[in-house]
């Protein structure tokens, strides 16, 4: 049964509000975590608490239990000069940016001027509402070391 220090295999499908497929396991493998690291949306994690193998579910997940709403300080203008002048940016580009303190921060361009471009430091998920169908694969106890590292240690490429 899903619970805290368990690890659980999920097929998912990932829609938004207009049923339009967001990401999916479908083709692939299924997502395989830690239950309490923290490592899916908390309205998800909190929803699958007590599933047991087999068992399917739709989970609907407000943004705030999700991605979260977008904060309006994630757009701002970064100077043109910031980045390699023979580098070509388009509207919807991502890319790792930094913060003040160096810190690494994905973003998005979403419009590019002469002299500056405007990027958006939000998750592009923050503000939709998460439409989730999930099918619990499997539930197994984590390892002491799945504990000690805090996730997984099989599918999705794990790597350390």
């Amino acid at each position: 049964m899903i619970g805290p220090r368990k690890i659980v295999k999920l097929d998912y499908t990932l829609r938004d509000g207009d049923g339009e497929i967001l990401d999916t396991s479908e083709g692939g493998e299924p997502l395989s975590y830690l239950h309490g690291g923290g490592q899916i949306v908390a309205g998800l994690e909190s929803a699958l608490l007590g599933l047991d193998v087999g068992a399917e579910k739709e989970v609907v997940v407000a943004p705030e239990d999700g991605y979260g709403m977008p904060d309006p300080n994630g757009v701002f203008t970064v100077p043109r000069s910031a980045f390699p002048p023979d580098l070509s940016l388009t509207e919807g580009d991502a890319f790792m940016g930094e913060n003040d303190d160096g810190s690494p921060v994905p973003v998005r361009v979403i419009e590019v001027r002469d002299d500056a471009v405007l990027v958006d430091a939000n998750h592009p998920l923050a503000g939709v509402t998460l439409h989730f169908h999930v099918t619990v694969i499997e539930v197994r106890d984590a390892t002491l070391e799945e504990l000690t590292h805090g996730h997984s240690h099989e599918g999705n490429g794990h790597q350390h």
